[in-house]
């Protein structure tokens, strides 16, 4: 009859102290960089190269404790469907709160409501939340993770939410300048990208919204259309585009935007003579399209101020103000 195998053994730091010949204190001023502790270089190299070999790794629970708050940052999830450019913009965000000495969380739960979700993340016990659909922040999810510690509370949202350190990104205005531009091209029926993906009706919504105020000033009219990121759901929205009569779409992103431009041609429809075509973010390859991509470009406040503001909400409880996002057209040949 075979023997189990007997379970993981956790090493401690104990183990460490042992093999370094150090105290457990010292091991702790070393691993967790402690302030205000002198430790010689000699004694320092002795406990990494004990931890290295033991393959220690500190309890991050357990140095929350002490520390009285963790070192997280957490953003709700959805930021990585947006598309290329946030997913970026979030990677050199990580880059740069990890240069203050914070580790970055997706929280990617689905909740009934955001006092729910504001819980759930206080479970956490995160130094700062960053929430990226900012509109749906309440008061009282705010205060539910003030009462938990959190610190830092930093929401991107369409107008300033009360109490919530703010930058603005109103994705109305995206909307209403990409449908400016079309019906300046003369265009009068245009269509709006839905995208069937999950989480993204947040930001959608918003845009069409603000198209269909633009339309509603002049003589044209909006219709949404709903649009999967795949070959299939464009090959099939190409083939009805005929029948929609529709003369220009702003198609929410340059990605959508690409998918749909490619499966258009294959049907013999002419992009821009007969459907004019806008995407949002300006990507590099949004200028390679052919025809190259008129486009929406967001000039996002950079991953540095982000990182530095949150830092500051952080330690001192306040920051200076983060100016907005600003949307402007980029005219290309695609309209």
């Amino acid at each position: 009859m075979a023997k189990e195998a007997p379970g993981a053994v956790s090493v401690t730091s104990t183990d460490v102290a042992r093999l370094a010949g150090v105290s457990r204190a010292t091991v702790s001023f070393v691993l967790n960089d402690t302030q205000g502790h002198r430790v010689s270089a000699g004694t320092r190299a002795r406990v990494l190269a004990a931890a290295g070999n033991l393959g220690y790794v500190p309890h991050a629970a357990a140095r929350s404790l002490r520390a009285g708050r963790s070192n997280l940052v957490l953003l709700p999830a959805s930021v990585s469907a947006i598309g290329s450019l946030v997913s970026t913009w979030v990677d050199d965000l990580q880059s740069e709160l990890d240069r203050h000495g914070y580790t970055t969380v997706l929280h990617t739960g689905r909740f009934p409501d955001e006092a729910t979700a504001a819980r759930s993340w206080a479970e956490l016990r995160p130094a700062a939340v960053l929430a990226m659909n900012g509109d749906r922040i309440t008061g009282e999810a705010g205060d539910i993770l003030r009462r938990a510690g959190v610190r830092g509370l930093l929401a991107v949202a369409a107008r300033p939410v009360e109490g919530i350190h703010t930058v603005v990104f109103d994705h109305g205005r995206v909307g209403e300048v990409a449908v400016e531009h079309l019906i300046a091209r003369g265009r009068s029926r245009i269509g709006v990208v839905m995208p069937r993906e999950r989480g993204l009706d947040a930001f959608g919504g918003p845009r069409l919204a603000g198209a269909e105020r633009v339309a509603a000033r002049h003589m044209a009219t909006v219709e949404p259309v709903e649009l999967a990121y795949t070959r299939e759901s464009a090959a099939a929205l190409a083939a009805r585009w005929t029948d929609l009569g529709l003369d220009g779409v702003f198609a929410f992103n340059d990605e959508y935007a690409a998918l749909l431009v490619h499966a258009l041609r294959s049907e013999g429809i002419a992009v821009p003579d007969e459907v004019a075509v806008v995407g949002c973010d300006d990507l590099v390859p949004s200028a390679l399209q052919q025809p190259p991509l008129t486009t929406v470009r967001l000039h996002l406040p950079s991953a540095s101020v982000i990182a530095d503001t949150l830092h500051a909400l952080i330690e001192e409880g306040e920051a200076a103000p983060v100016p907005g996002v600003e949307a402007e057209l980029v005219h290309r040949l695609s309209s």
